[in-house]
């Protein structure tokens, strides 16, 4: 956690709440993905909050995310989508009593190994049915049964794919195609004798398409107010979701910029007229991008002002003109006026200049992902 700053990230709880029922009225068994401190929301505090709701599942990344969770007091299940990465790992599972993916056969072996001691534990299996990233192969299936069948203290309860292009309208057959390479594994677990809870679906998948939502499906982008489709055909489908975070930083200094002066490191933005500048107080130390330098927008009083010149360490230059007035600082007009002291927003904020997730991945050139991940590093503070 950063601790050297004064940004300002405001988590509303009841705002992930309301998108976590939104999708227990979709699927009857929403698994909500909280690995990376809940996408920078911050883990205990949004594991208390799916507690509330009524969760029983709760998904993180490596194991050591679940022992941390389990540490936290949460004695629900707990999937940890990497699986067991070494021997330390593998010992948590039965410590700790984990569900853990495991995604191929040195996994399998490993744990194999434990269980020859610690007998019986329950795994998740994650097929690769197109995303190239982990899992089974489905064409490797009869030797995976094999080796499940000579380590009877390993008990399949679930299996998982993950969709490689749910969000895009013009994948679809892909996303068909995946279902259906899952489908025919499914089937020949069960003709094995193995009967296991299936997940496939994602926000997107769950959201667009219904045969993708099977026994469970993993909540992600969307429980953070993320719209997966936006900027596509698609867009609507994922209106209505609420944010459950904004970020702001202080006003530090505000001055004129004469017409020819050059501001920040390169001078790379020149003023090509007097204008009212203001200096904030937030920069790439503080995980907001340098490359936001002369794109991006902050938000004060409920108007976006646009960055001027490149991101520093710790401040950013952005034009107030407008808020100014006509007079220069100091001197305010009829504009709301801008003063140390201020807040500029960096996400959310009050409208009608609120920057959403999307308004700001955008001119950062990442995804809501990222800057979740990214900007929750900061000092953070939880209310409605």
């Amino acid at each position: 956690m950063i601790d050297y700053n004064k940004i300002q990230v405001e988590i509303s709880l009841d705002n992930l709440a309301a998108n976590v029922r939104r999708f227990q009225g979709v699927c009857g068994t929403v698994i909500p993905v909280i690995k990376s401190d809940a996408y920078g929301h911050g883990l205990a505090e949004v594991t208390r909050t799916l507690a509330a709701e009524g969760a029983t599942t709760l998904a993180v990344g490596y194991v050591n995310e679940a022992v941390k969770l389990r540490c936290l007091g949460w004695t629900g299940r707990i999937l940890a989508l990497l699986g067991p990465v070494d021997e330390a790992d593998a010992a948590a599972l039965w410590e700790h009593d984990i569900l853990a993916a495991i995604a191929n056969m040195d996994q399998l072996s490993r744990v194999a190994g434990a269980a020859r001691t610690r007998g019986r534990l329950d795994i998740c299996l994650k097929f690769d049915t197109g995303m190239r990233r982990l899992g089974f192969r489905p064409e490797g299936l009869a030797a995976l049964v094999d080796a499940l069948r000579a380590n009877p203290a390993l008990v399949p309860v679930m299996a998982s794919t993950h969709l490689a292009s749910a969000d895009v309208p013009e994948h679809e057959a892909n996303v068909t195609m995946q279902a259906g390479r899952f489908q025919s594994v499914l089937d020949g677990l069960e003709q094995a004798g193995y009967q296991v809870e299936a997940n496939i679906a994602n926000s997107a998948g769950a959201m667009a398409h219904k045969a993708c939502r099977m026994d469970s499906m993993r909540l992600g982008i969307a429980m953070y107010g993320g719209n997966p489709f936006h900027g596509t055909s698609w867009e609507e489908r994922g209106q209505g979701l609420l944010p459950t975070m904004q970020v702001s930083a202080p006003v530090l200094h505000v001055h004129t910029l004469r017409q020819g002066e050059g501001v920040s490191y390169g001078w790379t933005h020149v003023a090509g007229r007097d204008c009212e500048v203001a200096v904030v107080g937030v920069g790439y130390a503080d995980n907001y991008s340098r490359s936001l330098s002369s794109r991006g927008f902050m938000n004060i009083k409920g108007y976006r002002v646009p960055i001027l010149g490149r991101v520093c360490m710790q401040m950013t230059v952005v034009d107030v003109t407008g808020l100014m007035g006509e007079g220069l600082a100091g001197e305010l007009g009829d504009g709301p006026g801008v003063r140390p002291g201020d807040q500029a927003w960096l996400l959310g904020g009050p409208a009608p200049g609120t920057i959403t997730p999307e308004d700001l991945a955008g001119w950062w050139g990442t995804i809501p992902y990222e800057a979740f991940c990214l900007l929750g590093m900061n000092p953070r503070s939880y209310g409605k």
